[in-house]
């Protein structure tokens, strides 16, 4: 009885009309999620595929063969592979690896782990045609780009598990992302830009030169860079992954004081492997580097460290200040800040913000649908928002602003935005440096680590971090 009923189930499971109806339930429900129901126009190949047969769709074998030889067999993993692979990297899991120490040392350089596009919902591609497993540059080339613009998508996320929470450990482009240099990738094009007009600027107030207007030293600098470098424009999703901290979301207000983080006038969560600069005295002797190196603080920072005869500079968290408080030779340690307003590279670059990394705000993240009044004191903080990330045309003019070439006094937010600080706080290019992260650029939420490799060890000697292997991320 029990195999009868077994081989009634082999034969409805091989029956092309279950087939085709097992499917078209699963493709219906995958409709209604990303709510696009043009896709439903492809029920007809999916009858086709499992019960009239009248199209050759698998064209790479022939639909009276017996058996598969072994190249159709590999042809058809490989299609199965891509497409299955494909499909879970563009709506629930995406492979990613740690390049920086702007994390440390809640996530490590050398770590790889996987992003949950599902938990704030997948966001459906910008550039849709895009060559299988790329970013934004196709393999041993320099600049070649592995996507085609010919169709461009607006931007649409799909039902999530859950919203971005305050400290959550998030995964986005790089808003600055939008253009790059190409021989510099490493530093944001706006930033070479601004460094650029600032020397011009220098140059001709020390030789006595005419003073030009910061515009004009801004259009000068982007001529030069543009003459001199090669120039890429990309997409949001072609755009660098970065990963951080989200410290504040939409409506919140944000002010850092000596290098303390204030969200609503409430004091952010100390986390464990948070890390700060120290400036660590000693009595003239030197430090015995090897012996920070077992704590955890890396070689790239130890060969930095040294600062003066008797006097260094390293991240720690509060563990290993603890630790080597009681070292022998050391006369005093003192948390590490910037004394001097950094106006040149500290969002948002304005000469009336005497802001830096240590000491930071009163700034309110914006929320989407909320209108407040601009100006010319406030509209630096803004003015990304309003031309790039929302698409407005903005120019000031005689003390006015224009946005779409109509006089403004106030503007309402079409995107939430959220506030991003990496956990190595001295050691992070974050919203300090660039400002508010816009909700299409978020791609995910970091789940846990599935491997983890030590670029200081060698392959036999601790090189696998076999102790983070699997490990998931803790907010």
């Amino acid at each position: 009885m029990i195999k009868d009923n077994l081989n009634k189930m082999r034969e409805l499971i091989k029956n092309g009309y279950f087939k085709f109806g097992f499917w078209t339930f699963i493709f219906l429900l995958f409709v209604i999620w990303i709510k696009s129901f043009w896709l439903l126009i492809f029920i007809p190949v999916i009858f086709d595929f499992y019960v009239s047969n009248k199209v050759n769709w698998t064209f790479w074998k022939k639909r009276d063969a017996k058996t598969k030889t072994k190249m159709v067999e590999w042809i058809d993993a490989v299609v199965f592979a891509v497409i299955a692979a494909s499909i879970i990297r563009m709506f629930f899991i995406e492979a990613y690896m740690i390049p920086t120490s702007s994390m440390e040392k809640t996530l490590l350089v050398g770590d790889y782990l996987f992003v949950s596009k599902a938990s704030y919902g997948p966001r459906m591609p910008n550039t849709p045609l895009s060559v299988p497993f790329t970013h934004h540059t196709m393999p041993l080339t320099k600049d070649t780009k592995p996507y085609l613009e010919w169709i461009k998508s607006p931007y649409k996320r799909l039902a999530g598990l859950t919203e971005i929470k305050r400290n959550d450990i998030v995964v986005f482009n790089f808003p600055e992302g939008d253009t790059v240099v190409v021989e510099r990738q490493e530093t944001s094009y706006y930033s070479i830009i601004r460094q650029n007009a600032e020397q011009l600027k220098s140059s001709d107030i020390l030789s006595g030169n005419k003073v030009l207007t910061d515009e004009e030293y801004y259009k000068m600098s982007r001529l030069m860079v543009r003459e001199n470098f090669t120039i890429v424009d990309r997409p949001v999703d072609k755009r660098e992954n970065y990963i951080k901290r989200c410290v504040a979301i939409p409506g919140d207000v944000i002010k850092i004081v000596h290098g303390d983080v204030f969200v609503n006038d409430k004091p952010q969560e100390k986390f464990q492997q948070m890390q700060y600069k120290y400036r660590i005295k000693t009595d003239g002797t030197l430090l015995n580097l090897n012996r920070f190196n077992t704590i955890g603080v890396s070689n790239e920072d130890l060969e930095n460290s040294r600062i003066g005869t008797d006097e260094y500079l390293m991240p720690l968290t509060i563990e290993n200040l603890n630790r080597i408080k009681n070292y022998k030779g050391i006369s005093s340690i003192t948390k590490y800040q910037n004394p001097e307003a950094a106006v040149s590279y500290i969002f948002p670059f304005d000469s009336r913000y005497k802001w830096n990394e240590d000491n930071f705000g009163l700034l309110t993240v914006p929320t989407a649908g909320k209108t407040i009044k601009i100006d010319t004191s406030n509209i630096s903080i803004y003015y990304r928002i309003i031309e790039t990330y929302e698409g407005n045309k903005l120019k000031i003019s005689n003390g006015k602003i224009l946005i779409n070439d109509k006089v403004a006094d106030k503007y309402t937010f079409k995107m939430n935005y959220y506030f991003m600080m990496g956990d190595s706080r001295h050691n992070s290019a974050d919203s300090r440096f660039w400002g508010f992260v816009p909700e299409d650029h978020v791609v995910g939420k970091a789940l846990f680590v599935w491997m983890s490799t030590d670029k200081d060890k060698s392959f036999f000697r601790g090189r696998i971090r076999f102790d983070r292997i699997f490990k998931i991320i803790h907010d």
